[in-house]
């Protein structure tokens, strides 16, 4: 066995970059013909600091391919109803294509409330139950974007998904259930394994690809692996103050035919892929409030 890493390794930023070049166009395009550009607003309620650093990423993505994207800041001590309120004057706003709330929430507020109040043409990143009912079903809704990253890399790296065996590792509503339809929908054969699963390496073992999204740091090892296998490690976790993600990389890449680094894989798609659902949002917002045309003389 080789003693460094020999897989590929399947970068997120060439593909977001090429993304984000594709977007900036569609904004100029879309600017010039609505006289606005496309706009995005980020709810935030109190400070947390790992997902506003997040968000900021998104937002200074934006402002490099001319999107008009902010902040909407309420207290950590703000109330419920003072969120849901907040939401719905942004879908109102006609100068809002696309709401994004910041997650976690505090403890008081619940969840359901505020996922049901963004109005489903505005949620981009595809939590609100009717896009998730859209997804399930195959039809064209918007798509949680990390989901969608983890399957898009292995599309746009030229990896064969449909025929193969893959298996999900983590059934979060946000990523691992959304990316086990969106391998169903590209012909994949998906088993969805989670923290009672029993004898996840029997389970690992035998899939040609492997995405992996518990939020548990070095969960899968090289030796869970089967040799050739394609892994998608969606994890983002702090260890001794260092990104890491939920596969050892090191012993994973030994194994592997091709693998995404923590940081640098899923990341940077996640963020590209969230501004094309925006600027999609924004046309599809565009054309249901374009006025009637004038009736024939």
């Amino acid at each position: 066995m080789a003693d460094g890493p020999t897989a590929r390794r399947l970068e997120g930023k060439p593909i977001a970059d090429e993304i984000r070049a594709a977007v900036a166009e569609d904004v100029i395009a879309f600017t010039a013909e609505q006289g606005r550009p496309p706009g995005l607003a980020v709810v935030i309620v109190g400070r947390d600091a790992p997902s506003t650093v997040y968000l900021e990423q998104i937002i200074r993505g934006c402002a490099k391919v001319g999107i008009d994207a902010r902040f909407v800041e309420l207290e950590g001590e703000a109330t419920e109803a003072s969120v849901v309120a907040t939401i719905r004057e942004l879908n109102a706003d006609p100068r809002v294509d696309g709401v994004i709330v910041q997650m976690p929430l505090p403890p008081t507020i619940r969840l359901r409330s505020v996922i049901d109040a963004i109005d489903p043409d505005k949620d981009i990143d595809g939590i609100h139950p009717l896009n998730a009912g859209l997804l399930r079903l195959g039809y064209d809704g918007f798509l949680p974007a990390t989901a969608h990253a983890s399957v898009e890399i292995l599309r746009r790296s030229g990896i064969e998904i449909a025929g193969r065996d893959a298996v999900v590792v983590g059934r979060s509503a946000v990523v691992g259930m959304p990316a086990a339809f969106l391998l169903v929908k590209e012909d994949a054969t998906v088993t969805v394994c989670h923290r009672r699963t029993r004898d996840l390496a029997a389970r690992t073992r035998e899939a040609d690809i492997v995405i992996v999204a518990a939020g548990h740091p070095g969960l899968v090892t090289g030796d869970m692996l089967k040799p050739g296998a394609v892994v998608v490690d969606v994890g983002i976790n702090i260890v001794d103050g260092r990104i890491v993600g939920d596969v050892e990389f090191e012993s994973a890449a030994r194994v592997a035919s091709a693998i995404t680094p923590v940081p640098g894989g899923v990341g940077p798609l996640t963020n590209a892929l969230l501004l094309t659902h925006l600027i999609r949002a924004a046309e599809r917002h565009a054309a249901v409030t374009a006025p009637a045309p004038a009736a024939g003389r």
